[in-house]
Order: structure tokens, then C-alpha cells, then sequence
């Protein structure tokens, strides 16, 4: 008998500390009761230096209605509202298992540091109520993800090769997925090996080289072995002088222990075609064929390259000459046929080539100007040779004539001889 009473009186004993407990639940429930929360974050996650908008929900989850209620955000760094008046937003009367949303404008520090950050979120029904708070989480920079592959700089093309001053062009870098297999236990748990690529941003601090259309967002998946390439625009300015400069690849992967930083060198040269004379430069009596050696200094492949020869006065054959691709420290010799044009001869008329049968003018030496033209990537470039001369020699006519008379002399000696040989042979018999 006496344990049946010992355990009623310990059913009584907990029956009253049960009602003790459930009370101040069954009283809050009772009145209006404000459930908050966070249904969108804009963009997200949140981005350095930019505003994000956050969309906030709130719900009366209670039994009576909120008279006056209220909503405030109160931010935290790297967190500040675009205006401290926009704090506090009035929702008004809210009923039970009524809904409303309001929206607040945060700006994220540039400072800031990549990370989970929180920020506090307070409601009250109405004036006279006390405030009720909520601490959330937001992102900031990138997302995590539990994969385990990770991405690697394999290859740095750039196109040209070799930039020069002024130049565009890209610069191509394909990432890799290192990992050899779908999947890897680490600690006992098997994670799969996916990479995935958050965001590709070429940057630089270089002077006079730009980086444009520098930024690739959620690339998506690179599974085991996978690779992608990524194209960036590069300009060089005038003024750059030759050397090795260096732009910054930050990749963002699955989580903050697989972003990366890569450095990706851009070589930029000056040396160009060089045209120089393989032989003297002159006329003889108003035509010759001139001679040139073409070389291509620049460390990378030039293509239609094109030597154009000027002079005044003068005409060549061809008119320019095509040479086309040329791999570096490559050397061509070129011709040009060469003819005087007489301009202001008596003998000939204007525009005419200079010949046996006219006298052109021949008064010294006649500048000549060699333009070579050529391509670099997709960037024409001309360099041109301005200290060059032609010279004119005149070998006159009399000169020519004497000389045939010397022949014809030289042949009536050999006649005469043969002639007075043959005279004495017939009177020796």
C-alpha cells in the first residue's frame, strides 16, 4: 500500500510541475506572436563593394492580432543600409496566419573579407511591445560547396604571342580538373571530386596594359579530368615599352580553400622588319635590279608582310613585293627591277624610261624610301626606311661607240692578216 501512495504522489508532483512549464507557452501563443525570415537575398551571395537586396518576410504565427507592428534591421560589418532612415519599416495591423514582406538595400564593404557574416533582424506587434530578435547568416563572395576537385592553370595562350605597342589581342587560359577519379574518401566519407568554377576574373595593375571583358560567373562543373578554356581581351597602349609585364587570374572554386591566384605573364616587343641593301644601290644608265634582305626580329610569327620601294623619278617592277608569313629571325632576298623615268629630257617625252636612244638628267642621287607593312596577331604595322639613296650612273653613247669601232678595227687587222697569208702561200709555190 505504501508504494501505490509513493507513486501517487509522484504522478501529482509532475502533473504540477507540467502545468508550471506549459503555462508561459500556451500564454505567448496566445497573443500575436511575429515569425521572421529572410525568403531572398539578391544577389547571393553577396558581392564585394555592391549592394544586395534582401527581402524580408514576416508572419504572425500567433492566436491574436498584431495592432501596430514593426520590422528593423539592424547591420553589422561589412554590412551598412543605403540609408539609416530605411531602419525601420512600419508592416501596420497584421492578423493571424497574415503574411508581409518589406525590403531593405545593403551595401557590402569593399574591404570585406570573404565569409560567412550575420546581421540582426528585430520585430515588435505594436509601440508599446517589447522587441523580439533574430540573428541570420549571409554569404559574402562565394559559396561552399562540400566537392573536392580542384582546378589548376594548364596552359596560357596568347594571341599574338608576342604583343607590341599598341596592340590588341587575347589571352586564352584553360583551367583543369586535377582529379583522376569520380570520387575520394577522406576520413572515412566518400565526396566527389567535381570542380566547379564560381568565377574567373583577369585583372591588371600594370600601366598601359587593359584587361576587358575580364570576368566569367558560375562556369559550372569541371567533372574529373575535365577542362574549359577562357578567352580575355587585352590592349596594349603606344606608349608601353618592351619588357615582360603581369596580369592576376583569381579563380573562385568550390570553397574559400580552393580559390586561387595565378599570375599570367604578357611579353610585349618592339623589334619589327628589318630591310636592309644586299648589294649597292645604282642605276646604270637609268635600269638596274636592286637587292634586299628582309628580316623578321620580333620573337613571334609575322604574317603578310609586303616591302614597298618609293623613289622619285623611279619606277619598279613589281611594285610591291609579297612575301607573306615569316617565323622569326626568318631572313628573305627580294628584287625589284629598277628603270629611270626621264621627266624633263628633250629626247623623250614625259613619263617615258630612260634608254640607249634618250638622255635623261642626271643630276645625283635620288632618295629612296622602303615601307614594310606586316601583321601582328590582328594588328597591321608599318615601319618604313627613309636613309637610303639611289645612285644614277651614265654611261655615255661615244663610250659605246668607240668601242665598236675598236672591234671592227681589231676584226679588219684579222681579215687583212689572213688575206696577205694566204697571198704569200700562193707565191711561195
Amino acid at each position: 500500500m505504501r508504494n501505490v501512495k509513493d507513486i501517487c504522489i509522484a504522478v501529482f508532483l509532475i502533473m504540477v510541475f507540467a502545468s508550471v512549464l506549459v503555462a508561459p507557452a500556451s500564454a505567448t501563443v496566445s497573443g500575436p506572436n511575429l515569425k521572421v525570415t529572410i525568403i531572398e537575398i539578391n544577389p547571393y551571395p553577396a558581392e564585394i563593394g555592391q549592394y544586395i537586396e534582401l527581402t524580408v518576410q514576416v508572419e504572425n504565427v500567433g492566436r491574436e492580432r498584431a495592432e501596430d507592428a514593426s520590422i528593423e534591421l539592424i547591420p553589422d560589418y561589412p554590412f551598412s543600409l543605403d540609408s539609416p532612415a530605411n531602419a525601420v519599416q512600419n508592416i501596420g495591423a497584421l492578423s493571424p496566419e497574415k503574411i508581409a514582406t518589406r525590403e531593405f538595400h545593403l551595401f557590402v564593404d569593399k574591404n570585406a573579407q570573404k565569409g560567412t557574416r550575420s546581421i540582426d533582424i528585430r520585430t515588435r506587434s505594436d509601440k508599446s511591445a517589447p522587441w523580439s530578435e533574430d540573428t541570420f547568416d549571409i554569404r559574402v563572395g562565394t559559396e561552399t560547396f562540400d566537392s573536392k576537385g580542384t582546378v589548376e592553370l594548364e596552359q596560357i595562350v596568347s594571341d599574338p604571342e608576342v604583343f607590341m605597342p599598341g596592340d590588341r589581342g587575347t589571352v586564352t587560359l584553360t583551367l583543369r580538373n586535377t582529379a583522376e577519379s569520380p570520387t575520394i574518401n577522406i576520413g572515412g566519407k566518400d565526396y566527389d571530386t567535381n570542380a566547379r568554377i564560381q568565377s574567373a576574373v583577369l585583372g591588371s595593375s600594370e600601366k598601359g596594359v587593359t584587361v576587358t571583358g575580364n570576368t566569367f560567373k558560375e562556369m559550372g562543373i569541371l567533372r574529373a579530368g575535365d577542362k574549359i578554356d577562357l578567352t580575355f581581351n587585352v590592349e596594349v597602349a603606344e606608349d608601353v615599352e618592351d619588357g615582360t609585364y603581369h596580369l592576376e587570374l583569381a579563380v573562385e572554386g568550390n570553397s574559400f580553400e580552393y580559390n586561387s591566384r595565378k599570375n599570367i605573364p604578357l611579353d610585349v616587343d618592339s623589334s619589327n622588319v628589318k630591310v636592309i641593301p644586299s648589294k649597292p644601290l645604282k642605276l646604270v644608265n637609268g635600269e638596274a635590279t636592286i637587292e634586299f634582305d628582309v628580316a623578321n626580329t620580333h620573337p613571334n610569327e609575322f604574317n603578310s608582310v609586303i616591302i614597298r620601294p618609293d623613289a622619285e623619278g623611279i619606277e619598279f617592277y613589281p611594285s610591291e613585293y609579297f612575301i607573306g608569313p615569316m617565323d622569326p629571325g626568318e631572313l628573305f632576298t627580294i628584287e625589284f627591277d629598277t628603270f629611270a623615268v626621264s621627266g624633263t629630257s628633250a629626247e623623250a617625252g614625259d613619263g617615258e624610261r630612260v634608254g640607249e636612244t634618250s638622255v635623261f638628267p642626271f643630276t645625283g642621287p635620288v632618295n629612296l624610301t622602303l615601307t614594310a607593312s606586316y601583321s601582328n596577331g590582328i594588328n597591321r604595322h608599318e615601319n618604313i626606311v627613309s636613309n637610303l639613296q639611289l645612285s644614277l650612273i651614265s654611261e655615255g653613247q661615244e663610250g659605246g661607240s668607240s668601242k665598236l669601232f675598236a672591234g671592227l678595227g681589231l676584226l679588219a687587222l684579222i681579215v687583212v692578216g689572213v688575206f696577205m697569208y694566204r697571198r704569200k702561200k700562193r707565191g711561195g709555190k
